[in-house]
């Protein structure tokens, strides 16, 4: 569903990504993993169509999307830190959304419920604290029913009991067919929910597969050592 090929970028001097090609799985949970400054970010970023690349094509279904948007309607995106008009309520929010898409809400009332933010519909986003920003954020990514969806650090910030069910309902998305993209620095987080793991060092893929193989081929007992031992450069799979 989502290809990217030969995308290079650079801001100034400093080239971001080198030359990254990539299938994005489509039913699957895919996890971007890479040190801070990898490329994670221009990546999505990349893919929502915020930076456009120098070099390359981003192909939805075969179709390239560069400057284009229409296919956007079709991402549900939850950034790492949102930011909303400080004078609305949640409600106003969610109804200016919905009309900036022109599409309508659907199963908002099963994620408001899901992440106990019922008792902050009527409160101004300024009056919230930024574990309820979040789930405004994760309500929105959700509720329009999108095909894809990218999640970036999802549970920063939510309480136990939000995280449990934001991530559960990331399971079921994947189950009935969505195809999602997350970035997390927990690592247990990612070997909880992903099907495949793209990692990244210094714009470069160094490894794009299945959980279960890099960890075999890592030859650690965890994917956070796994991890580490690419960062500190003791494994490199090409």
């Amino acid at each position: 569903m989502i290809e990217l090929k030969n995308i290079e970028k650079s801001f100034g001097k400093y080239q971001v990504l080198k030359n990254i090609s990539l299938n994005i799985e489509p039913g699957k949970i895919t996890a971007i993993v890479g040190p801070n400054g990898s490329g994670k970010t221009t990546i999505i970023k990349s893919i929502l169509g915020l930076v456009q690349p120098d070099k390359g094509e981003i192909l939805f279904n075969n179709k390239s999307v560069i400057k284009e948007y229409l296919y956007r309607k079709d991402i549900g995106y939850m950034p790492q830190a949102a930011s909303f008009p400080d004078n609305l309520t949640v409600n106003e929010v969610f109804n200016m959304i919905s009309d900036i898409r022109m599409q309508q809400m659907n199963g908002n009332a099963e994620l408001i419920n899901i992440l106990n933010l019922q008792p902050e519909l009527n409160k101004k986003i300024r009056t919230l604290s930024g574990g309820n920003k979040q789930k405004v954020s994760a309500c929105i990514a959700l509720m329009f029913n999108p095909k894809i969806i990218i999640l970036d650090e999802p549970t920063a910030g939510l309480d136990p009991a939000a995280s449990a069910n934001l991530k559960k309902k990331i399971v079921e998305q994947r189950d009935a067919g969505k195809t999602i993209i997350l970035t997390s620095h927990i690592m247990a987080e990612i070997e909880e929910l992903s099907d495949n793991i793209l990692f990244l060092i210094e714009g470069k893929i160094v490894y794009d597969g299945s959980l279960k193989n890099l960890v075999e081929l890592s030859g650690q007992a965890k994917l956070e050592n796994a991890i580490a031992a690419m960062m500190n450069k003791e494994f490199r799979w090409d």
